[in-house]
């Protein structure tokens, strides 16, 4: 089947992405790897030791980036839909995060049920209409975003992808009621055509989701 003249300029512009290259000749999985290598650097995230969430997490860029942070006395533990191959220190889960008993099994997983930090680069399967398509990626972010409150360390962060457009400066009040610092992020690895930006929230709130 012929490629339309929109997949062959994506096809285009991938090839030449210095991130799509820097990922293969460093050995990540996906170029995503730089956003959260940025972020986490900028904002201090990710200490040696720390136990973190990752969801959304295939194909492993994220988790790969992280694992290396928190080093051999840490531990990741990945959340997806689809399989994810093996990462030393990581802990894969598959299923749909937005099953009850999915989060129930990450949070059975935590040291007494806490983690350090949260991140989610979570994203739902388009639909092409865009009302619609926002609103499922909103509530990806609400579901993130209770689990934190719920799960995270009184000192832990939550770091998570939004897209701009309806509903973001209602989830971005909702992150400040839930965090002493909430922080916009627009990593260079992010491509400008996008509308996706990266939320980091740190140290919890009292009198939390109940």
């Amino acid at each position: 089947m012929a490629r339309s003249k929109s997949s062959e300029a994506w096809l285009r512009r991938h090839i030449r992405d210095p991130y799509v290259r820097d990922a293969k000749t460093k050995g990540y999985r996906s170029r995503a790897a730089f956003k959260i290598l940025e972020i986490a650097r900028r904002d201090r995230l990710a200490r040696a030791g720390a136990v973190a969430v990752d969801l959304g997490a295939a194909p492993g860029g994220w988790s790969q980036a992280l694992a290396g942070q928190v080093g051999p006395r840490g531990r990741i533990i990945a959340v997806d839909l689809l399989e994810m191959a093996p990462i030393p220190g990581v802990t894969p889960i598959r299923g749909d995060f937005r099953d009850a008993a999915v989060r129930s099994r990450i949070g059975g997983l935590l040291p007494e049920g806490k983690a350090d930090l949260v991140v989610s680069d979570m994203a739902p399967n388009l639909s092409g209409v865009g009302a619609t398509d926002q609103a499922r990626s909103l509530q990806l972010c609400e579901l993130a975003l209770e689990f934190a409150a719920a799960h995270l360390k009184p000192s832990g962060a939550l770091l998570v992808k939004a897209f701009q457009g309806a509903g973001y400066p209602g989830f971005l009040a909702a992150m400040r009621k839930v965090f002493v610092e909430v922080a916009s992020r627009k990593p260079q690895a992010s491509r400008g055509s996008s509308s996706e930006m990266y939320l980091v929230g740190k140290g919890l709130k009292t009198g939390l989701l109940s």
